[in-house]
C-alpha cells in the first residue's frame, strides 16, 4: 500500500512572521504588548474649531481630487466642512485612495491638522466614508514593524489578552495587601490599558502616571528585583576557592605593592580591601569595579590577581580588543613578571590572532598552571583553553562582552577542579570592571544581585583637559594647533568615526583624513588605524606612537580604552555629533595622562539641515560642561535610557519596558524590600511572577 502523505505545516504568513520576530509567540506576551499612544476616534470636531497641530477627526467634502507631479508625484485633494476648506496630501498613495476621495463624496478623516501660507493642510490622514458609529474607547497604537499592520495587531493583541484572562494568565502573584498604593488590580489595569476609557486623561496615558501604568512598572521592577535576588541567594550557595591575602613577606602581594612606582589613592586602598575580603571567602564574589578615565582599575585588577596567585590559583583576565588586552598585557608583566619569574610562573597572552604555535604553547602554560596569569580577548573563554586551577576571572569593559561570553568565563572553574564529595558546584571570583560609572539607581535596579566598588578619586598628577566644541569650518585652525603641539614634541590623536564611503552618510573617512594630514604636515609620521586592518599591522603602528616616534594617529574608535600614551596632549574627535557621550568621554580619557596640558576639540558638522539634533546637542553640552565621568553617566542615562546605557541590548531587548529606573524610584525601593519577602514567605507566587514578566530572560540579568 501507498504510504499516506505526511501532513506539511501551513507556512506562516507575514503579518505571523513579524510577530513571532517581535517576540509575540504566547498569549501572555501578545498581552503585555502595550501601546505606545492613543487616537482619540470618540469625537468628531469642526474644522473650524481645529487648532494648528492638533490630532483631530472631522467630516468634510471633497471638492476636488488630482495627482500632481511638481515638487514630486503626490495626490492632492481639498476638502469643505461648513465653509472651511483643507487640502490633504498623499506622497504614497493607491488607486483606491483615488477612488475613496472622488469629487462630491462625504468622508470622515483624521490626522495632524497644520497652518500655513495656502491655508490648513493635513498630510496623509485616515480616510473612509462618512457617518457610521464612533469609537466608544481611545483607539490604541502599538509598537510595530514595517510587515506588521496595525489593525492585524490590534486583532492579535485582543485575542491574546481574551485567551490570557480566560485562563487565570493574570491572576495575582502579589501577597494580599502588599501592592503598592493608588494602583489597579493586573487584570484590570492590563484591560484597560488596550481599551482606556474615552474620558481618560491622555496625558496621564502618555506620560504613564495613571494607576493603570504603575501597576504594570511596580510588577516589572518586582519581577526584576525577584530575579536579582534569587540569583545572588543561588550563588551564596554555591562554593568558590578561598584565597586569603598572605601575610608573609616574601608573597607575590608583597612584592608587587613593593615595586609599585606610585603610591595608591585613598580610593583604591578602599576598593583593594573590599576584593581582598570577597576572596577569602567561600561564596563566589560577583562584584562590579567601577572608576572614571585614568582612576587606576587596572593597578587593582593586579594586586587582586596576586591575591589570588598568592592562595594557589590562576587569573584570567579577558578584554573586548587585542589593543585593549594587550595594554593590559604590557602593564601587567610590567608589574608581575619580576615577581612570578623566581617562582617559576609567568603571564600567558591568548588572543585570536596568534599563530598555532604560538597559541599550542600558551595552551600547555595555562593547562599545567605555570601560567599564573591569563590576559586576552574572547579567546581565554574558547573550549581548547583547559585551566589547571582557575580562581579568579577579570572582565574589563564588561558592558561590551554578551552575556554568554561573561557566562563561558565563569564556568570555567571545571567539573575536574570540583572535588567529586563537594555537594555544591564551585567557580571562579568574578571581577567585572567599567569605566562608565553606573549612576545609583541603575546599579539598585540592573545590577541588585552585583556588589558595587567605585573609584571616585583620580590619582594626583593627572593634568584637567580643555574640551572646546569647534565646528568643521574652522577644521584648518585645528590643524594649526596641531602643528603648534608637535613643535613642542607632543603627540595627537585624530579620531574618525567611519572608514569607508557611505552613500548614507557624508563623513570624511579615515583614510581621506589620513592622506589629508600627510600633506598638511610635511616630515611628519601621521599613522593611520582601524578595525579592518591586519592585526600585526594595529601592533606595528601603535608600537611607533607609544614609543613617541609618530606625531599624529588617525583612528577609528580602537583606541577608546585602555590605551595609555603620557606625550599625547590634544584628542580631535571628527565628526562628534555621531559619537555617544559615554564613548566621547572615553576617547577624551586618552589624554591628560601626563604632565602637559591637554585639549579635547569636538569637531563638529552642522548636517544638511544646517542644525544639530536635540540629542547631538545635549552630548556635546555635557562634555563641554564636566570632565566628571560621574556626571557624564547621569547625563548619558538622561539621554539614551536604561537599555542602551548599559549595553543590555546585547541580549536581543530591553530588560525594562515600561519602567524608568530613573523617574520611577519609589516603586524601586518598594520592589527592593518585597522581593526577598516574596522569596522567603511566597516562593510559587514570586516563580509564577518572574515567569510571567521575564521568560528565559532572567538568565541575562545573572550574568
Amino acid at each position: 500500500m501507498p504510504a499516506e502523505p505526511t501532513q506539511t505545516a501551513k507556512p506562516l504568513s507575514a503579518p505571523q512572521k513579524a510577530l513571532r520576530k517581535m517576540g509575540l509567540v504566547r498569549d501572555v506576551d501578545l498581552a503585555l504588548h502595550l501601546p505606545y499612544r492613543y487616537e482619540d476616534e470618540t469625537r468628531l470636531v469642526k474644522l473650524a474649531d481645529a487648532r494648528e497641530g492638533d490630532v483631530v477627526q472631522f467630516e468634510a467634502t471633497v471638492r476636488s481630487c488630482e495627482v500632481v507631479f511638481k515638487p514630486r508625484r503626490q495626490l492632492l485633494a481639498v476638502v469643505e466642512d461648513e465653509g472651511e476648506t483643507c487640502t490633504l496630501r498623499f506622497f504614497n498613495f493607491y488607486p483606491n485612495m483615488q477612488k475613496a476621495l472622488q469629487e462630491g463624496r462625504h468622508v470622515r478623516l483624521r490626522g495632524e491638522v497644520r497652518g500655513g501660507f495656502m491655508g490648513r493642510t493635513c498630510m496623509h490622514p485616515s480616510v473612509q466614508a462618512a457617518g457610521g458609529d464612533l469609537s466608544t474607547a481611545l483607539t490604541p497604537v502599538y509598537p510595530s514593524t514595517a510587515t506588521m499592520p496595525q489593525a492585524y495587531l490590534r486583532k492579535a493583541v485582543q485575542s491574546g489578552l481574551a485567551h490570557a484572562l480566560r485562563q487565570g494568565a493574570f491572576s495575582e502573584t502579589i501577597p494580599a495587601g502588599h501592592a503598592p498604593a493608588h494602583t489597579w488590580p493586573l487584570a484590570q489595569a492590563l484591560q484597560f490599558l488596550h481599551h482606556p476609557a474615552a474620558n481618560v486623561s491622555l496625558s496621564q496615558l502618555e506620560d504613564r502616571s495613571h494607576p493603570a501604568w504603575q501597576r504594570l512598572k511596580a510588577e516589572e521592577l518586582l519581577a526584576q528585583q525577584l530575579s536579582q535576588w534569587q540569583s545572588k541567594r543561588e550563588r551564596a550557595a554555591l562554593r568558590a576557592p578561598q584565597l586569603p591575602q598572605s601575610s608573609a613577606h616574601s608573597g607575590v602581594l608583597h612584592a608587587l605593592k613593593s615595586a609599585l612606582p606610585f603610591v595608591l589613592t585613598q580610593a583604591q586602598q578602599r576598593v583593594v580591601a573590599e576584593i581582598a575580603q570577597d576572596l577569602d571567602r567561600a561564596q563566589p564574589m560577583h562584584r562590579l569595579l567601577q572608576g572614571d578615565v585614568g582612576s587606576g582599575k587596572t593597578v587593582v585588577a593586579a594586586l587582586a590577581a596576586a591575591q589570588c596567585i598568592d592562595a594557589g590559583w590562576q587569573c584570567a583576565l579577558m578584554a573586548p580588543t587585542e589593543i585593549l588586552a594587550e595594554q593590559h598585557f604590557r602593564k601587567l608583566i610590567g608589574w608581575l613578571e619580576p615577581v612570578l619569574t623566581p617562582l617559576g610562573l609567568c603571564v600567558a597572552w591568548l588572543t585570536g590572532s596568534q599563530k598555532k604555535k604560538e597559541r599550542d604553547a600558551m595552551l600547555a602554560l595555562v593547562a599545567s598552571g605555570q601560567a599564573a596569569l591569563v590576559v586576552g580577548t574572547h579567546a581565554v573563554i574558547q573550549d581548547k583553553v583547559q585551566f589547571k586551577a582557575l580562581g579568579l576571572a577579570i572582565i574589563d569593559e564588561q558592558h561590551r562582552f554578551g552575556v554568554a561570553q561573561r557566562l563561558a568565563l565563569r564556568q570555567k572553574l571545571s567539573d575536574e577542579q570540583t572535588n567529586p564529595s563537594m555537594a555544591k558546584p564551585r567557580e571562579p571570583h568574578l571581577l567585572m570592571m567599567s569605566a562608565t560609572p553606573i549612576p545609583r539607581t541603575l546599579a539598585m535596579s540592573y545590577y541588585a544581585d552585583l556588589d558595587v566598588s567605585t573609584i571616585d578619586e583620580l590619582p594626583p598628577g593627572r593634568t584637567p583637559i580643555v574640551t572646546k566644541l569647534v565646528a568643521e569650518t574652522r577644521r584648518d585652525e585645528i590643524i594649526e594647533r596641531i602643528r603648534v603641539q608637535l613643535q613642542e614634541g607632543r603627540q595627537i590623536y585624530w579620531v574618525c568615526p567611519l572608514i569607508e564611503e557611505s552613500e548614507a552618510l557624508d563623513l570624511r573617512n579615515a583614510t581621506d583624513t589620513h592622506q589629508a594630514l600627510c600633506e598638511a604636515l610635511p616630515g611628519v609620521m601621521v599613522g593611520l588605524l582601524h578595525s579592518r586592518m591586519p592585526q600585526a599591522e594595529k601592533k606595528a603602528v601603535m608600537s611607533l606612537f607609544v614609543q613617541g616616534q609618530m606625531g599624529v594617529l588617525v583612528s577609528t574608535t580602537v583606541i577608546e580604552v585602555g590605551v595609555d600614551v603620557p606625550n599625547a596632549s590634544l584628542m580631535v574627535i571628527e565628526h562628534a555629533e555621531r559619537f555617544g557621550l559615554s564613548q566621547l568621554h572615553q576617547l577624551r580619557g586618552r589624554v591628560g595622562r601626563g604632565a602637559a596640558a591637554s585639549a579635547c576639540v569636538l569637531l563638529y558638522s552642522l548636517g544638511e539641515h544646517g542644525r544639530l539634533s536635540d540629542t547631538a546637542r545635549a552630548r556635546l553640552r555635557a562634555m563641554s560642561d564636566t570632565n566628571d565621568g560621574f556626571e557624564i553617566a547621569r547625563r548619558d542615562l538622561d539621554i539614551r535610557g536604561p537599555g542602551e546605557f548599559l549595553g543590555s541590548r546585547q541580549s536581543g531587548a530591553a530588560m525594562l519596558r515600561f519602567a524608568d529606573v530613573a523617574l520611577d524610584t519609589d516603586l524601586l525601593d518598594w520592589a527592593r524590600a518585597l522581593a526577598p519577602r516574596m522569596l522567603d514567605e511566597h516562593p510559587d507566587m514570586a516563580a509564577t511572577h518572574v515567569a510571567r514578566w521575564l521568560g528565559g530572560k532572567s538568565d541575562f540579568l545573572k550574568a
